[in-house]
């Protein structure tokens, strides 16, 4: 296993992790998610399709990390979590909730790596 390999594995399953994460928070109405959605003017009813967009971005990256599946798979679960969380972030910003936007830029930036290193490798 080359260095891109190692962390490739390394960074799908954070960035994998990370969202199965996030998305059970969404689903099961978490006060913290419930708080920042009303904050940043996300109405609840999108929380379960945004958690369902994570779940599938993280089971892409997931299944990507298989040799019979393609590396495209993992390209297109990463930039979908990509654009996903550069949307988090355009409406913290359009709310001008900036005390918190370190949530959304790490997912940002782990889907951001995801994508890099699949490409790469």
């Amino acid at each position: 296993m080359t260095g891109t390999q190692f962390a490739l594995l390394v960074v799908t399953l954070l960035t994998a992790t990370a969202n199965v994460g996030i998305a059970a928070a969404d689903l099961a109405g978490a006060r913290f998610v419930l708080a920042n959605s009303e904050e940043v003017g996300v109405p609840r009813s999108w929380l379960p399709w945004l958690a369902a967009l994570k779940l599938a971005g993280a089971a892409g990256l997931l299944l990507s990390l298989f040799d019979a599946a393609p590396r495209l798979l993992g390209a297109a679960a990463a930039c979908g979590l990509v654009l996903l969380y550069l949307g988090a972030l355009a409406f913290h910003l359009r709310a001008r909730v900036l005390y918190n936007l370190a949530f959304p830029g790490f997912y940002f930036a782990t889907a951001v790596a995801s994508l890099a290193l699949t490409v790469a490798s």
